[in-house]
């Protein structure tokens, strides 16, 4: 039997120790944690700069919803 892990659809896995995904299920990330891994841990070899402020995006979204903080 295959493991999901050992599947993709669509482009390339990143080359890192441990799959993003494989990451945030171990320690149970929500939506907000998750997408903030996601595009931190690909922005080198994929999008650059905008994976970043999507990251920062994400930060941002996670601070208002949760901490009802937005930023001033």
């Amino acid at each position: 039997m295959h493991s999901p892990l050992d599947k993709q659809e669509g482009g390339s896995h990143y080359n890192m120790a441990i799959q993003p995904i494989e990451y945030i299920a171990a320690n149970n990330l929500d939506y907000f944690q998750a997408n903030i891994v996601k595009y931190i841990s690909r922005h080198k070899s994929k999008n650059g700069a905008e994976d970043v402020r999507k990251a920062i995006h994400y930060c941002e979204l996670l601070l208002h919803y949760q901490y009802n903080d937005d930023l001033r």
